[in-house]
């Protein structure tokens, strides 16, 4: 589980004197804890929902990144880069481009899609099977670019 393991890393930063580290630790920790705690969520969640909320801080931080890079502020976006990159550690490996192609190649040849109608059932399945491993805007753009 991601929560315990960031524990031991917010230890590690407080004790190394690594700012930059702890802000972003602190983030997920809080992130899972409010998940934890949610009404109506009585069981611990799944590493799967873990690697879904560490997802979506690390787009926030891009999202705001993106924002302070366009105004100028440096400073700023330089806080959010490091929170994306500490965040980004507990992520599994993101696969490249060419290997998401391939998998979005199977599955349309698989459900045997031919239009951009389609475009819906191959997201889905595109969706659950890179679950966690590509950024699922990534994944419409190529799905959408192979059905065109």
């Amino acid at each position: 589980m991601i929560s315990t393991t960031i524990d031991q890393e917010i230890k590690q930063a407080m004790l190394a004197k690594d700012q930059a580290k702890l802000r972003g630790l602190r983030a997920i920790k809080a992130a899972l804890l409010l998940a934890k705690t949610e009404k109506g969520n009585t069981d611990e969640i799944t590493e799967d929902a873990e690697i879904k909320i560490l997802q979506r801080l690390v787009k926030q931080r891009k999202e705001s990144a993106a924002i302070y890079k366009e105004q100028g502020r440096e400073d700023l976006f330089s806080v959010e880069q490091e929170e994306i990159d500490v965040i980004s550690q507990f992520l599994p490996q993101q696969l490249g481009q060419a290997e998401i192609e391939k998998v979005i190649a199977r599955i349309i040849s698989e459900t045997g899609a031919t239009s951009v109608k389609e475009m819906g059932k191959i997201m889905g399945l595109a969706n659950k099977e890179l679950a966690g491993k590509a950024d699922g805007k990534l994944i419409g753009e190529l799905v959408k670019a192979q059905l065109a």
